[in-house]
């Protein structure tokens, strides 16, 4: 089998452009991980899509831990600080009692004008 020259020198065409670069210099282009068999050069070189691969690498995340161990403070975390602290014992604010508890609440109107 023959060898090639070492092609140090050699001028190449852009396949894309037209335009003449040292045949070093020309990049293969590439399209879905695949050789098209253009050589083109730096300026007219576009890095493969990482969108067209979809399906070729894993994407499945998983939703939910097996037999986990949450935090036990977290539940006391989340509980309704607003009406728990004062409700029938002594707290830091004093002796309460659902006797001495008053809520008050309004109703209004609202009226929205758009011209």
């Amino acid at each position: 089998m023959a060898d090639y020259a070492s092609a140090k020198h050699a001028i190449g065409i852009c396949d894309r452009c037209g335009f003449e670069y040292k045949l070093k210099e020309l990049r293969w282009e590439i399209y879905d991980q695949h050789r098209t068999g253009y050589r083109v050069c730096y300026e007219c070189f576009d890095h493969d899509q990482p969108q067209l691969q979809l399906g070729k690498m894993d994407v499945s995340d998983a939703i939910a831990i097996r037999d986990p161990r949450p935090d036990p403070s977290l539940q006391a975390s989340r509980r309704l600080s607003s009406w728990d602290p004062i409700g029938g014992w002594d707290s830091t604010y004093g002796p309460s009692d659902l006797n001495n508890m008053v809520m008050q609440g309004k109703i209004g109107r609202l009226t929205v004008t758009t011209t």
